[in-house]
């Protein structure tokens, strides 16, 4: 199939500031809780590389920007960091609002799209030993936060997001404890979900304040952006893998496409949460504050599937409720670097539930990517990496997302993650995602791999 991407599609990139920005204690920056964790066990992270440089987009922003314009992209998105735009006493911070305001300066004049999100698993470490996600008093302080950045950027900054994947650190930090500081434990792993779904509704309403008094530039608009990955069982399933599906579906989908689209969270999720003590620790005037977080649009990343079945255990080593155990399809096409399934499929199977379920909802596909492990294997004699496999990937996903255009899905466009290779948390460069390469023994230089003239040629085509 040839890839004919629709007229007023965008096409953009995706990156985050902790994995990009690099200069962790330039311009009165606070530590992040990455940085904590850098300091604290450097060996955590692969080949020692810790959160202090990502990719150096801090020095590199223009460059950078002028080859998303290179390659025909008329919008990209990246995040605020909390602990460089605010000081400890929650006041703005002059050297970091600077930063961000040049980078709104750079992609204007360079005529693309600055879409800004406010949060990246990247707490400022001194909030996050106040309690982190667990405490109140920090979802408050987030919304203090978002308020600032609404009206310090609103009359630059026409698309903004209140987070990206709140459901990756509930699991990586408090119920699989893979990250620091390590926490194996179900039941706080919920509170911290449903405290960021509080902390999404609060700045909404930030937004919404901002907007009515004139902060925010016309026709500005707040997202979600999550990891919505397509829950799939056996073939053949039993009542119990259908009930693993019902809850993996409900609790790393439906709670947040519920928040955004109809006010409140799935009422068979929380009756099954409640029934195994899973229940969050919910209080008088919570209803209230969910109802403020409808969205304008959503953010769906896309890198795999969710397979499931129904779980060996019933409880999980702490005693609390399992409900599922991953499933492993005899099909599936696996990244063997990342021990992802490629499957492409599941963006359409999306699109589709999305046009079923959430019809009022457009929304844009705002990372897609794969990584790669050792990316030299593939270099031609003339430097360049020949990265045909990730032409390939790209390709077949975007044939899926048009295919569910075509039958009434609102795509409006695709980001992919990450443009320029970029530093991704304690695997750090591990596994390389962008069309355009890093040298981390060449003062962080750039340069095309293959896939970058393939982008600009899809992208030339459609506006042709």
């Amino acid at each position: 199939m040839e890839i004919r991407l629709p007229k007023g599609f965008f096409m953009g990139a995706a990156m985050s500031g902790p994995q990009t920005e690099g200069a962790y204690r330039t311009g009165g920056k606070l530590e992040n809780i990455w940085d904590t964790w850098s300091d604290r066990s450097i060996s955590d992270f692969h080949n020692k590389v810790g959160s202090y440089v990502g990719n150096n987009f801090y020095e590199k922003y223009e460059e950078d920007i002028r080859l998303f314009k290179s390659l025909g992209m008329d919008s990209f998105r990246t995040s605020i960091q909390w602990s460089r735009l605010l000081d400890e006493n929650g006041h703005l911070n002059p050297e970091g609002a600077d930063f961000y305001h040049r980078v709104c300066t750079c992609a204007k004049g360079q005529g693309i799209e600055l879409f800004m999100n406010l949060y990246h698993f990247d707490m400022p470490t001194y909030l996050f030993r106040r309690g982190g996600w667990e405490s109140r008093e920090v979802v408050e302080a987030y919304a203090s936060y978002a308020k600032a950045a609404f009206r310090e950027f609103g009359k630059e900054i026409k698309y903004w997001f209140t987070f990206n994947e709140p459901i990756v650190e509930p699991d990586q930090r408090y119920r699989n404890g893979l990250w620091y500081p390590f926490i194996r434990d179900a039941k706080r792993g919920m509170n911290v979900q449903y405290h960021l779904s509080l902390a999404h509704c609060l700045a909404v309403r930030e937004f919404r304040k901002a907007q009515e008094e004139g902060y925010l530039m016309p026709g500005a608009q707040i997202g979600l952006i999550n990891c919505f990955a397509p829950p799939y069982t056996k073939e053949n399933p039993s009542p119990e893998d259908l009930e693993a599906l019902r809850m993996e579906d409900g609790v790393n989908n439906r709670w947040w496409l519920d928040l955004v689209a109809k006010g409140g969270l799935p009422g068979d999720v929380l009756k099954t949460l409640e029934a195994c003590g899973l229940m969050p620790d919910v209080r008088p005037g919570d209803e209230a504050v969910l109802s403020m977080g409808k969205v304008d649009w959503l953010g769906f990343n896309y890198y795999h599937p969710s397979r499931v079945q129904a779980p060996k255990e019933t409880y999980d080593e702490n005693g609390y409720r399992k409900f599922s155990d991953p499933y492993v399809w005899p099909e599936a096409t696996m990244n063997p670097y990342r021990g992802w399934e490629i499957y492409p499929k599941g963006i359409y199977d999306f699109g589709m539930k999305m046009k079923q379920e959430y019809p009022e909802l457009k929304f844009f596909i705002s990372e897609n990517g794969m990584g790669v492990e050792q990316e030299n294997r593939f270099r031609s004699q003339s430097g360049e990496i020949q990265d045909d496999y990730r032409i390939e990937f790209i390709k077949s996903h975007l044939e899926w997302i048009i295919k569910a255009i075509q039958e009434g899905a609102r795509c409006m466009g695709y980001h992919y993650w990450g443009v320029i290779d970029n530093w991704s948390w304690n695997n750090a460069f591990k596994n390389r995602y962008g069309l355009i390469e890093v040298d981390l023994a060449g003062d962080y230089g750039r340069k095309y791999k293959k896939s970058a003239a393939w982008m600009k040629k899809l992208i030339q085509e459609r506006d042709s």
